[in-house]
């Protein structure tokens, strides 16, 4: 399949052949998830533990999902109850949890490169489900499937991404993704929340989003962290969507065909009109959160065979 990986840490470490490899197998597992029997045997004998650090509803259901459609099994560990909140570290929770064997260890934490420090001290294949504001690369990859079915294609598109860039991990992702598949990506949102910084990333940034939302392919709305802001990052909720909220006013500037995104959960009123949320003919808001169980899958998947492959190749102790 072209994936070589045996952790799925970011985006930023694959190839753009290894990003067209699980988006192809996702739409496989499309396929397999809208019939009676949804079941595969990709991941049957192994062992997937599913630890959030940080409460998550659509990312933790989504692999959980995943990992059962595939044949693992699958255990989530409750982390807000757990030993962390007694003082054992996280190199010491690595080694408990290598002595559990697992196979699969889906992790989200709210500090960056927590993942990472991990993904060093188990013998297991770990996914990222968001660290900090690094990054959330199963995010990033089912937005781009979603766009991929939607468009046609996941190249040469204008891209449109409106908000809160600046604590985003989501917008991270899905920058160093569009970039690698040769898209067009603005940053639009008030300098508190798109930090000049991102150019470097290679995109353009907008102030104003009619301007910002002028003739692109996808607009892709943020949710405002407020969990991660520490100032006045914005006057009010009313004057942000005034300027910033996502209305048919401010999506007439997009191209007529211009699909509408969002991460969620949403903030309706505050970055995007509910009806524009609602637009079966724009928002594909539903199609990302069905994609998410595809694109998870495949990541699985794909890890497993990697996994399985470099055991096969240990050599035998006598």
């Amino acid at each position: 399949m072209g994936f070589s990986q045996k952790h799925l840490l970011g985006i930023e470490h694959l190839r753009p052949d290894e990003i067209t490899a699980i988006l192809d197998l996702a739409d496989q597992y499309v396929d397999l998830n809208r019939r009676d029997v949804k079941h595969a045997d990709a991941l049957t004998g192994l062992t997937q533990i599913n630890m959030f650090f940080e409460n998550s509803t659509r990312t933790q259901a989504s692999f959980e999902l995943a990992g059962k459609r595939l044949g693992a099994d699958v255990m989530n560990m409750a982390m807000q109850a757990s030993s962390i909140k007694k003082g054992e570290t996280l190199i010491d929770t690595a080694m408990t949890l290598n002595a559990m064997h697992p196979d699969l260890l889906v992790v989200r934490h709210p500090h960056s490169g927590a993942v990472d420090l991990l993904s060093q001290k188990v013998n297991c294949a770990v996914l990222n489900a968001g660290d900090g504001r690094h990054e959330h690369p199963t995010q990033a990859l089912l937005d781009a499937l979603t766009i991929r079915r939607a468009k046609g294609r996941l190249h040469r598109l204008n891209v449109a991404i409106c908000g809160d860039v600046a604590h985003s991990r989501v917008a991270r992702s899905n920058l160093i993704l569009l970039g690698k598949m040769e898209n067009r990506v603005r940053l639009v949102g008030p300098p508190t929340l798109v930090p000049a910084q991102f150019a470097e990333f290679g995109a353009e940034i907008y102030e104003d989003m009619a301007e910002g939302l002028k003739d692109v392919d996808v607009v892709m709305m943020l949710r405002l962290q407020r969990e991660r802001m520490d100032g006045g990052f914005i006057p009010s909720e009313r004057e942000y969507y005034h300027r910033y909220g996502l209305d048919a006013e401010k999506l007439s500037n997009a191209k007529p065909d211009a699909i509408v995104m969002h991460p969620g959960p949403m903030n309706r009123g505050v970055e995007i009109d509910g009806e524009i949320a609602d637009d079966i003919n724009r928002s594909v808001i539903q199609e990302q959160v069905e994609m998410g169980v595809a694109v998870r899958m495949a990541a699985m998947d794909l890890l497993a065979r990697n996994l399985r492959a470099s055991r096969a190749a240990e050599p035998v102790e006598v």
